[in-house]
């Protein structure tokens, strides 16, 4: 066998192995999501499957350093990668209906779902680098120039592999025919291996390139995840994306579609839900503080539109800048969610980063771009804040969507105690949960100091049908301040203080240390334990 052939297959091996832990996190985004506990997961598991497939190849090339042997392993190893997209279905619904008691059921799901799918592939794949150098020492002399070599065009192939799907494949052929052309390439080339020293093993794993094509051709069309009320779904760089419709109702659901990222019904601006008190946040300005005294809006996490036609609505068609990191999603908002204001400007760009770049101002900055357990750390801490304040105008307010259970507030004190940090004065808003153990809060900050008298005073002068709804709803609900004092951090100004809340305020989170994670992975626990 040809050095230089081992060394084709093992840089082929190598990107085929990066390309599978790249492409395996969008396949398991439409069952559990992309969360960093997905990642952990998936890393922490490859990994030992490469390090089994390192010891294991080792000591059977070792027993059996024959060329044949070898590239049957990585054929065996191809020919499963493509199968994984074939099987990948009803092996994660197994394991998400297991488990899916809450958010925690992630944690154990994916760890069986990726268990089950990418063991085997993954550590035959990462035998080829210590079979091959078996294969290629003739002499202990040059051994360690055979092993760098080899390494080094492993890692070689690994880089493409990183690049490879996320830039070019996965949005232009999809998840399943991504894994599949990686699949087939390194299946080919096992193959070629083989004719050149048995032309007899060679044409019999030539009916896995016969299989292969057919898994192609028949095994990976329909949708990716069955849903009876979806009207649509696809696949974006950043996101699974589905579009339901229940009665008059259309909705947004991302990745794992526990949550609603959007709501539209036609006839009325409002979703009914968490979006609509971001109505009324400008009211929590010292009083008077006029409806017509909003003029322009910036919402970070925009998705298909849900709060933008509320706001046109409520105040006329002022400037409203809508920031949403996948494109594809305002695509979506468009088609389906009559995301058509001529007043929304969408930009497609991460938050911060537009936040960063421009030197614009707004009455009102909304931040929706929060959902446990998927919270970008750079989105809530001290810098993040200030960089706010410092786009707002002299009466300007920020307002954040955050996640919380009946029991538990850790996140949206986590939170408020940071924008406390920053502006004098923050409010949160309990939004009823309509009788389910999870729900959200709206988190309101003023650049003047304000109190909740002021709220009072300016729900009394509202006009607008809508505005007056909303407002309605929100004194009929839950509302109190976060001061952050040691005597009294919490302050009840409408209802009663949750009994959930803390004893008092958490460290504000910092670009150099925002442990968000940690709190949601609490916050998960308790859940689960029933606290």
């Amino acid at each position: 066998m040809k050095k230089n052939y081992l060394l084709t297959t093992v840089f082929f091996s190598g990107m085929t192995v990066l390309a599978v832990e790249l492409s395996a996190s969008r396949l398991l985004d439409p069952f559990f999501g992309n969360s960093i506990i997905i990642w952990a997961n998936l890393i922490g598991l490859v990994l030992i499957y490469l390090s089994v497939g390192y010891w294991v190849g080792g000591k059977w090339a070792d027993t059996d350093p024959r060329g044949t042997t070898f590239f049957q392993i990585i054929a065996w190893g191809a020919f499963l990668v493509g199968l994984i997209p074939l099987v990948a279905r009803p092996i994660l619904r197994w394991s998400l209906a297991g488990f899916a008691t809450f958010d925690a059921g992630i944690l154990i799901g994916s760890l069986l779902g990726v268990l089950i799918l990418f063991s085997v592939p993954l550590t035959l794949l990462a035998m080829a680098s210590p079979f091959a150098i078996r294969l290629a020492v003739k002499n202990v002399q040059n051994a360690g120039q055979v092993a760098g070599q080899i390494y080094a065009v492993s890692t070689l192939g690994s880089i493409l592999g990183t690049f490879l799907p996320v830039l070019v494949f996965i949005p232009n052929i999809g998840t399943r025919r991504t894994f599949l052309l990686f699949s087939a390439v390194l299946l080919v080339v096992a193959v070629g291996g083989l004719f050149q020293l048995s032309r007899k093993l060679g044409m019999l794993y030539l009916l896995q390139v016969v299989a292969l094509t057919l898994v192609a051709l028949f095994g990976t069309g329909g949708v990716i995840k069955p849903n009876e009320n979806a009207i649509f779904e696809t696949e974006s760089p950043y996101n699974y994306i589905q579009v339901e419709k229940i009665g008059d109702d259309i909705l947004l659901r991302l990745n794992e579609g526990e949550g609603i990222h959007s709501v539209y019904t036609p006839g009325t601006p409002l979703g009914y839900g968490i979006w609509d008190y971001f109505l009324i946040a400008p009211f929590f300005n010292p009083a008077p503080y006029p409806e017509t005294a909003v003029d322009s809006l910036l919402l970070i996490g925009a998705a298909a539109g849900t709060i933008p036609k509320a706001y046109t609505v409520a105040f006329g068609a002022i400037p409203i800048d809508g920031v949403e990191l996948d494109p594809e999603i305002s695509a979506v908002g468009r088609r389906f969610f009559d995301m058509t204001e001529p007043n929304l400007h969408t930009i497609n760009q991460g938050g911060r980063y537009f936040l960063n770049t421009t030197t614009k101002k707004y009455d009102v900055i909304a931040v929706d771009a929060y959902r446990p357990p998927y919270i970008p750390f750079q989105l809530t801490t001290v810098e993040f804040f200030q960089e706010i304040y410092d786009h707002l105008n002299d009466d300007g307010v920020v307002a954040i969507n955050a996640g919380r259970s009946v029991h538990d507030y850790s996140l949206v004190v986590a939170l408020g105690s940071t924008m406390r940090a920053v502006f004098p004065s923050v409010y949160v808003i309990d939004a009823p949960t309509g009788g389910y153990n999870l729900g959200n809060s709206l988190v309101v900050a003023t650049k003047r100091p304000s109190t909740l008298n002021d709220f009072l005073e300016n729900a009394d002068t509202l006009q607008n049908e809508w505005l007056q709804g909303v407002a309605e709803r929100t004194l009929a609900t839950t509302v109190f301040s976060i001061s952050c004092a040691p005597d009294a951090p919490f302050a009840a100004g409408l209802g009663t203080l949750p009994p959930a809340l803390p004893d008092a305020c958490t460290a504000p989170f910092t670009d150099d240390r925002a442990p968000v994670e940690q709190v949601l992975h609490k916050l998960i626990l308790r859940f689960m334990l029933g606290g």
